[in-house]
């Protein structure tokens, strides 16, 4: 090639060059193109033989492509196939090269720079006999780097078939084709990127799309109710997405779901709860709207799924039926609370619901919520009803003033310390009770009332308060001995009707025991609760039908006020006290007698 003129070098130079590219860029795969690096080598640049070792991920070069012009009878360069050198030793014999442009040439008599551990090949030319004459130990390199100068490999040419060193229009050609080299290379290695990348980023779709279709199917087809709840944007709190068994559940159809939230369905009581369950995840047991307009018991389980670049996205709420299990835990509670015989209020919910009532703080002492004691028209009590019927705290209204409640603690009624102040039978310890306590306070005296009704007069009392009115039966042992138990229990049911008839809604009815009831009333003056003491006996003593038989009751009734600061067996102790007032004044039993009367356990 050396021995042509200028400008038929020049055009064949271009048109070999121009061929083997386009043998560069026809490569499939990253292998094809290494295979068509050392071809064009031989084929279009006039040597016997090449070579590419390629950088590998850890820096090292490995010989991935060599090609030879004439197969060597010893196996030649194909014995090179997959050796590795060490980065260090290819910078070291790089460096110690001349350097022909971007070409590296390492004569022969700096074999030295070459490391033990690059994998080399010697042919069995000819020595040189000129200056310019090619020496089997000769090495030519075209290093190959990326357009961000790191280096992609390097090609290793041997045996110039002119047996010339190379000169300037070979070392040119040799040139543009390694920069072509790298740019296919480059390529190549991209596009293998690539169809791993897409490979890998196929087989995530098909697990995701698995994964989703698994979703789909536990969340449409599970027994139980399930909905997905947006967390941002417009449709905040929105339920996106609801299964068929939540459907049912709520009776509501999907389309309808989909435009509420469950704040829109949730039973007014519960929406507080709601929210704290739906910002901190949990769970919780609350009450849903039926679209029969009742409510159904659920208990909600949410977890926050998270995008893990955009964080949490989506609330998955599972909505199970709780409905029965909430039944059987009314149904025990009441038991529990409630009397068998006549399903008033027990002697251990009485004390409950006073227990709620009254706290430890005497009004007019220092206090440790004193916005409490304030003149308030506010209900003094607030329960919340509970579900399947159950009796509600007593409600009232009273316009108070801080003043003591006039009575001193008796002996053996003194407050009684322990845990649970409502089961003890205590009142709470104001550190026990909310902020927006209201003190219950003992009304005024009426001018000129008696003895059995009265109370100790104190200036500038409260006009309403919380009357406890005692109510024993008289004549009722009459009734157990003449006709029976049966007969009893019959009147005992009659009196707890009747009684229940007179009071107020938010008033409460609790058998005491036997034949013993107690009417709480929250928020009336001493007049009201005179009033209402002489309706509850007028609503007693007219005769009852009991077993195709007649019977007739009388009643002793006792009313005695509860005051904060007092103990609830001091409440009772002094309505009890009163009672028996009205009893001695009537010519009834005297106390000494009390125990020949018929005391019945209340179930």
């Amino acid at each position: 090639m050396e021995a042509e003129s200028e400008p038929y070098v020049r055009l064949a130079t271009l048109r070999t060059l121009h061929r083997v590219v386009a043998d560069l860029n026809a490569a499939r795969s990253l292998a094809g193109t290494l295979q068509a690096v050392v071809e064009g080598a031989v084929h279009g640049l006039g040597f016997d033989a090449a070579a590419v070792s390629l950088v590998r991920p850890d820096g090292d070069l490995v010989v991935a492509a060599v090609w030879e012009l004439e197969e060597s009878a010893f196996g030649g360069p194909a014995v090179l196939l997959g050796q590795v050198g060490s980065r260090e030793s290819w910078e070291r014999m790089l460096s110690v090269s001349d350097h022909w442009g971007t070409l590296r040439f390492l004569p022969y008599d700096r074999g030295w720079a070459i490391g033990s551990d690059i994998p080399t090949w010697t042919g069995d030319g000819p020595l040189p006999v000129y200056t310019n004459d090619w020496h089997p130990q000769d090495i030519l390199l075209a290093p190959m780097y990326s357009a961000g100068g790191d280096l992609l490999g390097v090609l290793s040419v041997d045996r110039p078939r002119s047996g010339k060193r190379p000169g300037a229009w070979t070392r040119e050609a040799l040139e543009m084709f390694s920069l072509q080299a790298s740019i296919a290379i480059g390529n190549a290695r991209l596009r293998a990127e690539m169809q791993r990348a897409l490979a890998r980023l196929e087989k995530e779709q098909q697990a995701l799309r698995a994964s989703e279709e698994s979703f789909r199917q536990a969340f449409e087809y599970a027994p139980s109710g399930m909905a997905i709840t947006e967390l941002h944007g417009a449709g905040t709190g929105h339920l996106t997405r609801v299964n068929d068994a939540l459907c049912r559940l709520l009776g509501r159809p999907r389309a309808t779901l989909r435009q509420q939230r469950f704040a829109d369905l949730v039973h007014p009581d519960d929406l507080e709860l709601l929210r704290r369950t739906s910002a901190e995840g949990g769970r919780a047991e609350l009450r849903l709207s039926r679209r029969d307009g009742g409510y159904q018991w659920v208990c909600l389980r949410n977890s926050v799924v998270a995008d893990a670049a955009e964080g949490p996205s989506f609330l998955l709420t599972h909505v199970e039926d709780i409905e029965e299990r909430k039944r059987h835990e009314f149904q025990l509670a009441h038991r529990a609370s409630h009397d068998a015989l006549t399903g008033l209020p027990n002697s251990a919910e009485l004390r409950t619901r006073l227990g709620r009532r009254l706290c430890s703080q005497a009004p007019g002492t220092p206090a440790a919520h004193p916005e409490r004691e304030r003149h308030d028209t506010e209900p003094a009590y607030a329960g919340q009803a509970a579900s399947y019927g159950a009796h509600s705290a007593f409600e009232g209204q009273g316009s108070q003033v801080a003043l003591p409640h006039g009575y001193g603690t008796p002996d053996g009624f003194g407050l009684e310390p322990g845990p649970d102040p409502e089961q003890l039978g205590r009142p709470r310890e104001c550190s026990e009770v909310p902020a927006d306590h209201v003190h219950a306070l003992i009304p005024a005296e009426l001018p000129g009332g008696g003895e059995l009704w009265g109370g100790s007069a104190r200036p500038g009392a409260a006009e309403k308060g919380l009357a406890v009115i005692f109510c024993d039966l008289d004549g009722f042992k009459s009734i157990n001995d003449r006709f029976g138990h049966k007969a009893g229990d019959g009147v005992l049911i009659e009196v707890a009707r009747r009684l229940q008839q007179v009071v107020r809604e938010g008033d409460t009815v609790a058998r005491l025991g036997g034949d013993e009831f107690v009417v709480l009333a929250d928020g009336i003056g001493r007049e009201e609760a005179k009033d209402l003491a002489g309706r509850l006996r007028n609503a007693i003593i007219p005769p009852m039908r009991i077993d195709n038989r007649t019977a007739r009751v009388g009643v002793s009734l006792g009313i005695g006020w509860a005051g904060c600061g007092m103990s609830i067996e001091e409440v009772l102790h002094v309505a009890d006290e009163r009672m028996y007032d009205e009893k001695r004044a009537r010519g009834g039993p005297a106390r000494g007698a009390r125990g020949e009367r018929s005391h019945r356990r209340a179930g």
